[in-house]
């Protein structure tokens, strides 16, 4: 595990250029692990929502698509993409596919998953759209997949993190 903090740990944008947390500002970002063939997928409108509303108090989306779960995200980066453009008017942030549980998984999640969920359960990514909120100061809440974006819970977490 890395010493490094979550926000500052990088990985790469859809264009391969090397990213942190720390690029989209100094206000909260929600990292959520989405996927275009899935159940939850209608979560990206949710998604964009939290955007729209927040984004101009500093909130950031970051997307990191992710085919672990029953190959439910496919396409290379440019369907993803165009996927996400023409499906959901995505306007937030969408980078490189990541896997997200397992040896191979980003440094990033490798970091995001040492937290608890509200449950106080810690580990493995359970399945696409996950989302943690990372704080400016850099503490993290995690939100498991059922639980809606726009769930009062975690929009008042995004609102308590953006001051």
């Amino acid at each position: 595990m890395s010493e490094t903090p979550v926000r500052q740990i990088p990985f790469s944008d859809a264009e391969g250029a090397v990213r942190t947390l720390d690029d989209y500002g100094t206000g909260p970002v929600l990292v959520v692990n989405v996927a275009s063939k899935c159940g939850l997928t209608p979560q990206y409108a949710q998604l964009e929502e939290l955007q729209r509303r927040f984004g101009d108090r500093g909130l950031t989306v970051v997307g990191f698509p992710c085919n672990q779960f029953f190959g439910q995200e496919p396409g290379s980066m440019e369907q993803i993409l165009d996927f996400c453009s023409t499906t959901y008017g995505i306007s937030f942030p969408i980078n490189e596919k990541v896997k997200v549980n397992g040896r191979n998984a980003a440094e990033l999640y490798k970091s995001l998953k040492q937290t608890e969920d509200g449950h106080g359960k810690s580990g493995r990514v359970e399945w696409n759209f996950e989302k943690f909120l990372v704080a400016p100061d850099g503490s993290v809440r995690r939100f498991r997949p059922r639980q809606v974006p726009e769930d009062p819970e975690i929009v008042s977490a995004i609102e308590a993190a953006l001051g």
